[in-house]
């Protein structure tokens, strides 16, 4: 079926049950998160059952308590809305059962044996990197299909034929922000802070400095912090703004960058702070001035504030359900659940077929057919989604869609 049709039944369905039984909810954004509610409780979705094709059962995996919470929530909850967009469309039905890993590779194994024992067919997740790492080597085994909305390094994938990313890679990340910067004359002195013990941090940051060096990107200063725990940053401030840096690249997530920007206004360093998708949700952390996030550049597939119909009727619905504005891995959730419902309606999936059987179709689907001399056949799906339209993935599972870069302009992303 195609999407954009699904999507419109969809949401005329929900609209429908809407006014019939009001809207309801609570929460904030990607949340309710534990910092802003003290609670991981999250409104269940309701999932119909008894349909021609059966019912699909998804296990999803990540962070639900912990420092990353705010991460697997989000993706949690986006999924979630999906699921209830989907199975308001009657035929195939979805159910996700999500288990919390607290961003432990151990606890993410676990969550996925747990799942497997419960009948899971498709495994959903995981939502950060080391974990995600983990459970790929479990599901490329074992043979289980699986779809990650936001662990971003090419580990995940790599010698896997199972397992696909929705978001982008690490390398392509700082390939395009170094492009980018470059093209559009962000800066001529070019400082980097970035945490060298996270694989996403130092994947972004490396690829980033190999674009610079070939494109003439001046780097005038490199500095590091151990991880996301470091609240002092005023050394790598320091050295950024004694050698002039009129442009800061921070590869990292959103939590150290909020001390970063709060710091420099101290010290009265005032360049442009320039970011990839780990800083999503900035301007929703609790007790964060959003003023200091005023100019800051950010390369996000999802722009909650954008104004197209696709957009609007997400945020909407989100909001309805959990309250607050979606960040960009709730996007990718949703994305995740469309994507996989695409190809199991391409594929003729149903629910009576083994996970083993189910896997190799899908992996038909999302890279397409090849012959033995390694010729495509047949290609794979394209998906028009929240983060990206004309999705498609490659072999080692990386998807291919355009950036966005977006930038903080009054308390709000104004796409650029």
């Amino acid at each position: 079926m195609n999407m954009n049709r699904a999507l419109s039944l969809a949401l005329a369905g929900a609209l429908g049950l809407s006014l019939l039984a009001g809207c309801g909810g609570s929460g904030d954004s990607a949340t309710p998160a534990p910092s802003e509610s003290g609670s991981t409780e999250t409104t269940p979705v309701e999932t119909s059952s008894g349909s021609a094709a059966g019912t699909i059962k998804i296990g999803g995996i990540g962070p639900l308590t912990g420092s990353a919470a705010v991460y697997g929530l989000a993706t949690k909850q986006g999924a979630e809305v999906a699921v209830e967009e989907i199975n308001a469309l009657g035929g195939l039905q979805f159910e996700l059962d999500f288990q919390d890993d607290e961003g432990d590779a151990e606890k993410a194994v676990n969550a996925y044996n747990a799942l497997i024992g419960d009948g899971a067919q498709i495994i959903y997740g995981c939502t950060t990197t080391t974990p995600c790492v983990a459970v790929a080597a479990e599901t490329y085994a074992a043979r289980y299909f699986q779809l990650t909305p936001s662990a971003s390094s090419t580990d995940v994938t790599a010698g896997k034929d199972n397992v696909f990313q929705i978001c982008f890679t690490d390398p392509n990340q700082g390939i395009t922000a170094a492009n980018y910067i470059k093209d559009n004359n962000l800066g001529s002195k070019v400082a980097v802070i970035y945490n060298n013990g996270d694989a996403y941090s130092t994947g972004i940051y490396n690829a980033f400095q190999a674009t610079a060096d070939e494109i003439g990107l001046e780097i005038v200063s490199v500095t590091t912090f151990p991880d996301d725990t470091n609240a002092d940053f005023t050394v790598q401030l320091a050295q950024a703004q004694n050698a002039e840096a009129d442009l800061v690249f921070l590869p990292i997530y959103y939590t150290p960058t909020s001390l970063i920007l709060n710091q420099a206004k101290t010290l009265g360093f005032e360049p442009t702070f320039f970011g990839c998708d780990g800083m999503d949700g900035i301007l929703d952390l609790e007790g964060f001035d959003t003023t200091l996030a005023e100019g800051l550049m950010l390369m996000t597939p999802f722009n909650a504030w954008g104004e197209d119909e696709r957009t609007v009727n997400f945020v909407t619905e989100y909001q309805n359900a959990y309250g607050g504005i979606p960040n960009q891995f709730a996007a990718d959730g949703y994305d995740c659940m469309y994507a996989i419902y695409e190809a199991c309606q391409a594929a003729g999936i149903t629910a009576d077929m083994s996970a083993q059987d189910i896997c190799e179709a899908l992996i038909a689907q999302f890279a397409g057919e090849y012959d033995d001399a390694g010729n495509l056949v047949t290609p794979g799906i394209s998906v028009d989604g929240l983060t990206g339209t004309g999705m498609t993935w490659s072999r080692n599972g990386e998807v291919s869609k355009a950036p966005v870069v977006v930038k903080v302009e009054n308390g709000v992303y104004v796409t650029q």
